[in-house]
């Protein structure tokens, strides 16, 4: 084979590849989903250790809560919750916000948007699948007609949502608990 019928058979086999790759099917959250949805995001907080993440006075009671604002969010228009399906359970799940704050020259609709948390289960990462999930987010908030994103990422994430286009806020964190 010479090498320009070397490369054409090569293009040919990463067109092939190409078309017949299939993206995750991302579907919104359902009832039946939550406690999946529960087990996914408590395995969130335990991978994300710390104090902050996991408080030594923490006694699982926020479960509950998570319930009961899930249950509410699913038929929310400010909420978005995404999942993947996996062999057993959920591969993955996302969650996304819309707040209607004060609209200003930097933010003209006043709609800012939030991913609230995407975690993918140990045995499906690196599938796609927290892409594919931020890839809906992200055209859902378009549809919401938000002004900007905002995300929190865990270290291991970072490089995707940069991948995604999110870039350094230009104004500093600050947090405060009562």
């Amino acid at each position: 084979m010479s090498p320009d019928d070397a490369a054409a058979q090569s293009a040919m086999d990463q067109t092939v590849h190409i078309t017949t790759h299939r993206r995750p099917a991302v579907r919104r959250a359902v009832t039946d989903d939550l406690p999946e949805l529960v087990r996914l995001r408590a395995s969130l907080f335990e991978n994300l250790g710390g104090d902050y993440f996991n408080p030594p006075s923490g006694d699982g009671g926020w479960r509950h809560h998570l319930v009961a604002v899930m249950t509410e969010q699913l038929a929310s228009d400010a909420a978005r919750i995404l999942v993947l399906d996996g062999g057993r359970g959920l591969a993955a799940c996302g969650i996304g916000t819309v707040d209607q704050w004060f609209p200003g020259p930097h933010n003209p609709t006043g709609r800012v948007g939030h991913v609230i948390g995407v975690v993918t289960d140990v045995p499906y990462r690196r599938r796609g699948y927290s892409r594919a999930i931020m890839r809906a987010l992200l055209d859902w908030f378009r549809e919401r007609e938000a002004s900007r994103v905002d995300l929190y990422a865990s270290p291991e994430g970072e490089p995707l949502y940069r991948d995604l286009g999110f870039v350094d806020h230009p104004d500093p964190a600050l947090y405060w608990r009562p």
